[in-house]
């Protein structure tokens, strides 16, 4: 067998071994775990506040809608001010977070950090 068929076995064999988690993938996971709650809000949100804000502009067009400009107007002032303070609630709930999580991140990758100068 040459060198490149032996990775391929390697490589499927890998696949079908058992994965033993090790503290890198800890501290990995307990990163994901404290980013990904606020990168959800701030997409959700920020989604929402763009489409208020269209919404708000449709209605505010007279060709669309007729009447309704004051109403459209209002509305999509509402839409920019939520995209407006969607970083400022994203940043504040991430850093909630981090506050939250920080002693075991801390604890974790200075266990990580002396295994690995040991």
């Amino acid at each position: 067998m040459n060198t490149k068929e032996i990775k391929t076995v390697e490589k499927i064999r890998a696949q079908y071994e058992e994965y033993e988690m090790t503290k890198l993938d800890e501290l990995k996971a307990l990163h994901r775990e404290v980013k990904r709650p606020a990168d959800v809000f701030a997409y959700v949100f920020g989604i929402i506040g763009a489409l208020v804000l269209g919404g708000g502009m449709c209605l505010a067009m007279p060709e669309v809608v007729e009447g309704y400009m004051p109403l459209g107007i209002a509305i999509g002032v509402v839409g920019i001010v939520m995209v407006s303070i969607n970083y400022l609630i994203h940043k504040s709930y991430l850093r909630a977070r981090k506050h939250k999580y920080s002693d075991e991140i801390v604890k974790l990758s200075a266990q990580i950090l002396n295994e690995s100068e040991n």
